[in-house]
């Protein structure tokens, strides 16, 4: 089954965020730590990766990605901290925690 990704970056603690969706989040986040992609990421140096949570639906991804978008600043510095209280790279542990299905 194919897995969709919203996930959240950041430019340091309590810095420029950027949500977004994906359904390769290796790939994704080494395409913004590349600045391979212009726009946001690449113009305010978010690099890191500081939230993310997987779907099996892209509509609920796609939908979760919006209504995270829209939410205040507290609530999103709130859900990070609730998975990652030290604002570490999560990219540095992807390997074992994302898998491709063969796409």
């Amino acid at each position: 089954m194919k897995s969709y990704f919203v996930y959240i970056l950041a430019s340091q603690k309590n810095g420029t965020l950027y949500v977004g969706v994906t359904s390769d989040l290796e790939k994704r986040v080494a395409e913004h730590k590349l600045e391979l992609i212009p726009g946001f990421t690449k113009e305010h140096s978010v690099h890191m990766l500081v939230y993310f949570e997987e779907t099996n639906d892209i509509h609920i991804a796609i939908q979760r990605e919006k209504n995270l978008k829209k939410w205040n600043r507290k609530w999103k510095l709130e859900l990070i901290e609730s998975m990652n209280p030290a604002w570490n790279d999560l990219a540095k542990h992807l390997d074992p925690v994302v898998k491709s299905d063969g796409d």
